[in-house]
């Protein structure tokens, strides 16, 4: 029997990611896929910027064209793609934020479909010392108090095996017969809706981006569908209905929404389903869920879907790394279901909240308030024992901003100086728990702490005085303590205390006994 650390199962683009983090970290890992490359269709395309740090740390951020800074997605009610406007439609009621993404971000968000960036995924992780298995299928699991074991059977029909791991990372869609057989179930709106889509290829209707617009809802009297792109001539007409249609029938559609006669090929169809799903926990025992296989929302505009599950599993690939290295206790893992499952109803709840889906749920769904797009994509908040001061009387989200460096909130983005570079401040985050101070004494309160520090103002130099107070809220006795995912841990406006120190870490890294 093979051993390895981790297994994943599913290697689309949350498995994918998965696999990079583990490896970019050293974590020994076997990924299975059943089919041997990504879907003939697309699916996802947005991707935020906050997937784009995540990659950036990984080392493959320049391998992903992202947007420009001043791009916005634009979606406009139309007769059809080259016919009268009618309205364009925002995905929450305020107005699009007047920010510059540089402000918050390194990174800018990507508009790349998923087939062409699951490629670059597989690439970077298989780099990295990642073990792949395409074209192979799960048979069945098991697990107990040591580990998990997984049957597995090449589709080409070679023998059936088993490996051994540590953990499971279960990335195996929303109809996860892993979810099933754990008897972990789901709550939510439930199933809304099926649709039905159709891709084609057709460079002529490029032309029509130049209006800035992207997406177009189109309203004719007897065609109702949504139209978009790929950005690479590729696009999908989406139906209103669950309605099979000929080859014919869904030509005549192409070129009524395209409003005009166009050269177009039909690539090919699909089908999905609108629906809300929250898994009622996020593991159990040794496998945890991620992706659509704990939490399934359909497509939106705040790229709540994929980019969500891609978070997921950047939030557990450290903690599993440290506890396979044995610096932490494996209840450290618990958080994982603690701090990405709350993500996961607020989440739920924004989607049909908005006007997108509100429309679809029934009066028995209770709306959320809306939080701005910088709150989602940059100030959600989690709170765990990994985290020290995220009290429940905090919101679920905040602009960062506002924030401040707020416990359990993703450390600020700011643009400082070191060793003659310019570098963000998220560049020093990722692999270690790192310590920011602007005295001498917490550093030196570090001791044999498994903390890098930065002095501020000598290590690293913020551009403007006071820049690290104001974005990080902390006096200049004070100092923040960042997790290898970029979430702060504490932070303190009081002189170094190495026993505080201590039990700081001991706490949030759920260390062993020394």
């Amino acid at each position: 029997m093979e051993r390895t650390s981790v297994i994943i199962i599913g290697g689309s683009l949350v498995g994918l990611s998965a696999s990079l983090f583990l490896a970019w970290r050293g974590v020994p890992h076997i990924l299975v896929e059943k089919h041997s490359g990504s879907s003939p269709h697309p699916r996802a395309i947005g991707f935020t910027e906050t997937s784009l740090e995540h990659f950036r740390a990984a080392g493959i951020a320049d391998h992903i064209p992202q947007v420009p800074a001043d791009m916005r997605l634009r979606r406009v009610k139309a007769a059809s793609l080259t016919g009268e406007r009618l309205e364009e439609t925002y995905w929450t009621p305020e107005k699009w934020p007047n920010r510059s993404a540089v402000d918050l971000s390194p990174c800018t968000g990507a508009a790349i479909a998923q087939d062409k960036l699951e490629p670059i995924l597989r690439e970077a992780a298989r780099d990295r010392g990642a073990d792949m298995r395409l074209g192979v299928e799960m048979v069945s699991f098991a697990q107990d108090d040591s580990g998990v074991s997984v049957r597995l059977r090449p589709r080409d029909g070679a023998l059936e095996y088993e490996i051994a791991a540590d953990y499971m990372i279960a990335a195996s869609g929303a109809d996860s017969t892993i979810r099933e057989m754990l008897g972990i179930t789901r709550s939510g709106v439930g199933h809304l809706r099926t649709l039905r889509s159709v891709l084609f290829r057709c460079p002529a209707a490029d032309a029509a981006l130049a209006s800035g617009f992207q997406q177009y809802e189109i309203e004719q009297p007897d065609l109702r569908a949504f139209l978009t792109t790929y950005g690479d001539s590729r696009w999908v007409l989406i139906f209103d209905d669950d309605r099979e249609r000929s080859e014919a029938e869904l030509r005549t559609a192409v070129l009524r929404a395209l409003g005009r006669e166009m050269e177009f090929e039909i690539i090919t169809t699909g089908r999905w389903e609108m629906a809300g799903r929250i898994s009622d926990r996020y593991s159990l025992g040794r496998i945890f869920l991620a992706g659509d296989v704990a939490h399934q929302l359909p497509p939106t505009r705040g790229g709540f879907g994929a980019n969500t599950g891609i978070d997921d599993v950047w939030n557990l690939a450290w903690k599993l790394q440290w506890v396979l290295a044995g610096t932490s206790m494996p209840h450290l893992l618990d958080t994982y279901d603690a701090e990405r499952r709350p993500i996961g109803w607020l989440r739920h709840q924004q989607t049909f909240s908005r006007p997108d889906y509100a429309k679809w749920v029934d009066a028995t769904f209770e709306p959320d308030r809306l939080f701005g797009d910088d709150a989602m994509e940059f100030g959600q908040l989690v709170r765990s024992s990994a985290v020290i001061g995220a009290g429940d009387d905090l919101p679920a989200a905040a602009s960062p901003t506002v924030w401040a460096g707020q416990p359990g909130t993703r450390a600020p983005h700011a643009w400082i100086g070191r060793g003659g570079e310019t570098i963000s401040t998220l560049d020093l985050f990722g692999k270690d728990f790192i310590l920011m101070t602007e005295d001498q004494a917490w550093l030196a309160a570090i001791g044999g702490l498994p903390i890098k520090g930065y002095l501020v103002g000598f290590d690293i130099v913020f551009p403007e005085g006071g820049a690290f107070e104001t974005r990080f809220g902390i006096c200049g006795k004070g100092a923040t303590l960042i997790r290898p995912d970029g979430i702060v841990a504490w932070r303190t406006d009081k002189s170094a205390d190495v026993g505080e120190l201590r039990r700081v870490i001991a706490q949030v890294v759920s260390e062993r006994a020394r």
